[in-house]
């Protein structure tokens, strides 16, 4: 427990109200005049400091969620103050509740059929038009006799749903850069963790011992390779360490949560410093296994070369302010296993379109089980893995029918990366870069051109018929 902070006034730090959110001034404002604390805390404190425009403004106050929506009309509370766990058999229509004094995490690990619902923190959502402005009451030390947290068997946390103070709220979060509060009562940063020292040195850190944290949370060993990659900061030593021997706890994450903050890692602008990170300390095989395979066994530097493009695309996309398909960057990671699997079925007689169909069916199943994916997103990248085979064909009007798929300019921008990689024929891909963007007479001509150089095949003279002898 923290023996006391470290406030730091006003002309000791450089954030402005300017700077601030104006939906968030009013929820700080009308909490304090209700007689609450209320702070800005987290990743906007962090930014704020370093010149950045927060993403989002999150508030932390002693009032509890039914306060805060007593005193906002405009607020909603969200979460469960109870974690439960469904488990599915296909479209059972009655229900049947059962009491039991496992966990839910317990009960997931004893059904594959099982989903976690609920939220583990009750949460209050002040709305403001489009605008949402988060407020979350100080959480609590913990739930046993000692006050701290109660572990499973792993030391993972089992329930984190206790009220407490902004003491005990510090010692809750993960990193001391992301435990700054800003205290709208007199514009100060209370820091209890050395969190400002950390932040000007430019340091990452875990709050407490960096084993047991990370026993707690697996996850955050993720978290850590993100706002190192994200804001540029090195890795305090000490929390570096443990994670070569515990990146294997990951594996008892729940695959939809991994996917989470996958997209979070690989969206977020920086994906090639973090795939290379997330290499270095034995993480990225946790999230994509048969990409990590891959990677093992490389061909003239493929797919290592093919996954690395794609990454600098992505972050060249978000850049540009231009969007960003999830299911593209993951049908690169996983596209080699895919490749491999359907040459193993070509090589047993399957016609290619099915032998594709089935190893994309392997490889997305095999990957759900470690990053949980929507349904939408295996399907989507389907059509890009399967539009591949269908490029060199283009007589007639296959070309036509192509052009017209709903997932052609992905399919086409991942030929391209094959092309520019020396996976795919760059010939082809020009040709497609061209058919596209000329008018349709122009496109009647590139189809009726490749007609004429077509080898033409040589037509089998029929043998004639044999006669037969009629009797009249």
């Amino acid at each position: 427990m923290p023996t006391g902070p470290r406030i730091y006034t006003r002309p000791e730090h450089n954030i402005s109200r300017s700077q601030i959110s104006k939906n968030a001034l009013k929820v700080l404002y009308r909490l304090k005049n209700e007689g609450y604390e209320a702070y800005l805390v987290g990743g906007c404190v962090r930014d704020l400091l370093l010149g950045r425009e927060p993403k989002d403004f999150d508030v932390a106050t002693n009032a509890s969620p039914e306060q805060v929506k007593q005193t906002f009309r405009n607020c909603r509370l969200v979460g469960r103050r109870f974690r439960l766990a469904h488990v599915l058999f296909g479209r059972e229509p009655k229900d049947f509740d059962v009491a039991t004094n496992a966990s839910p995490e317990q009960v997931k690990q004893t059904f594959r059929n099982c989903r976690l619902v609920g939220r583990r923190f009750r949460l209050a959502h002040v709305l403001f038009g489009r605008d949402m402005i988060e407020v979350a009451t100080f959480r609590g030390a913990g739930d046993d006799d000692k006050g701290a947290p109660k572990v499973d068997q792993d030391g993972r946390l089992l329930r984190d749903n206790n009220y407490g103070t902004i003491e005990e709220d510090v010692m809750r979060r993960d990193f001391t850069v992301n435990a700054l509060y800003y205290n709208i009562k007199d514009f100060s940063i209370v820091d209890y963790v050395g969190g400002m020292d950390d932040h000007k040195a430019g340091v990452i850190r875990l709050i407490g011992d960096p084993e047991l944290r990370y026993r707690e949370d697996p996850v955050r060993m993720i978290r850590l390779v993100r706002f190192a990659v994200k804001l540029g900061f090195t890795v305090n030593p000490a929390c570096e360490k443990p994670i070569y021997g515990l990146a294997d706890l990951l594996a008892n994450i729940p695959a939809a949560r991994l996917h989470d903050e996958a997209l979070k890692l690989f969206l977020s602008g920086y994906a090639v410093q973090t795939y290379e990170v997330l290499r270095h300390y034995g993480l990225f095989e946790y999230l994509y296994p048969v990409a990590e395979a891959s990677l093992k066994v490389e061909d003239h530097h493929f797919p290592k070369l093919f996954m690395a493009k794609a990454l600098e695309n992505t972050d060249a996309r978000i850049s540009e302010g231009k969007s960003i398909a999830p299911y593209f960057l993951i049908s690169t990671f996983l596209w080699d296993a895919v490749k491999s699997e359907a040459e193993k079925n070509i090589a047993e007689g399957l016609p290619e379109s099915i032998a594709y169909q089935q190893a994309s069916s392997k490889v997305i199943s095999g990957q759900v089980k470690h990053t949980a994916f929507p349904k939408h997103i295996g399907m989507a990248m389907r059509d890009v893995w399967g539009l591949q085979m269908r490029f060199p064909l283009r007589g007639g009007s296959k070309a036509f029918r192509l052009l017209g798929h709903p997932k052609f300019r992905a399919a086409y921008d991942f030929l391209v990366l094959r092309a520019e990689t020396g996976g795919a024929d760059a010939e082809l891909a020009a040709w497609w870069t061209e058919f596209q963007s000329v008018p349709e007479a122009k496109q009647k001509k590139m189809v009726a051109n490749l007609n004429k150089t077509a080898p033409k095949k040589r037509r089998r003279r029929r043998k004639p018929a044999a006669k037969t002898e009629t009797h009249d």
